[in-house]
């Protein structure tokens, strides 16, 4: 599975769509909370650290391309700057 973009998310209450493709296959997966604050915006570390307590279970499903996923390494990475994440995210997983 790879990551092939990155773009604002159609849906209304989603800031992103992370586009998957494997072989033929595409998957959209809509995540971030238009209506919340993240860390590419707020720059605060200490909201990123209260975000990360309180959704670390996102995590127990061991599916990266999750919305919990997504949004723990994109919008509340330790970068500021969601294309760094993205680059991050992508080498971890292996994307």
């Amino acid at each position: 599975m790879q990551l092939i973009k990155l773009e604002e998310s159609p849906n209304k209450l989603k800031k992103w769509r992370a586009t998957f493709v494997e072989g033929e296959k595409k998957k959209h997966v809509d995540f971030g909370s238009k209506n919340m604050d993240d860390y590419t915006i707020t720059h605060d570390k200490q909201q990123r650290e209260r975000y990360r307590s309180r959704h670390r279970r996102d995590l127990q499903t061991k599916d990266p391309m999750k919305p919990g996923y997504l949004s723990w390494y994109l919008l509340w990475g330790d970068s500021t700057d969601i294309a760094v994440n993205a680059a991050v995210y992508k080498k971890m997983f292996n994307m």
